[in-house]
């Protein structure tokens, strides 16, 4: 069997659609930022290909006429769901199979009291919070910063970024008065 230029073009063409299926699944499930080099660990694609192909997933979904788009922000990515559709997303987001019911009643303890200290909240929300606070750190929501014996929680620039906020200061303390005004 010869291998002539119309078969190496296949098996190339092959390799990319390959390649990019696997830096598509990668940013659709990790659901936050990730780095070149998070995507070449998880892909095992060579750094240079892996950015040029970014770039033709990202041209791919502007060109279509679809929900989601390829965000970038300081060489990172992620795949996410266009502006539009932002206030149907945070009904979903919020909702009880992202975050439990305490998850979401700790978090919001974090961003309207923020900054505070973990030991506060673990005042406020019970033991239970040790564990809601780890998670909402490892999903780069909220940022602990080891202060004494305690840490200092705020929220992170991926909070604002995850529930489709804009301005970081007058919008989320609208949201939090108006929740604070029902109860």
């Amino acid at each position: 069997m010869t291998i002539d230029s119309k078969t190496i073009k296949e098996l190339e063409e092959s390799s990319e659609i390959a390649n990019l299926k696997k830096i598509e699944a990668a940013l659709f499930l990790s659901a936050r930022y990730l780095s070149l080099k998070d995507l070449v660990l998880l892909t095992d694609i060579n750094p240079l290909m892996l950015k040029e192909l970014i770039e033709k997933l990202t041209e791919k979904y502007n060109k279509e006429d679809s929900a989601i788009e390829i965000v970038s922000r300081e060489n990172m990515w992620k795949m996410d769901v266009g502006q539009e559709y932002a206030p149907m997303i945070n009904k979903l987001a919020t909702g009880t199979s992202e975050f439990t019911k305490a998850e979401q009643e700790t978090l919001a303890v974090i961003a309207y009291k923020q900054p505070v200290k973990q030991s506060v909240v673990i005042k406020i929300r019970g033991n239970k919070a040790y564990e809601h606070i780890k998670k909402f750190t490892d999903l780069g929501l909220i940022i602990a910063k080891k202060v004494g014996h305690t840490k200092e929680l705020k929220l992170s620039d991926d909070f604002f970024d995850y529930f489709h906020l804009q301005d970081k200061g007058k919008e989320f303390i609208e949201l939090g008065n108006n929740n604070a005004e029902e109860s």
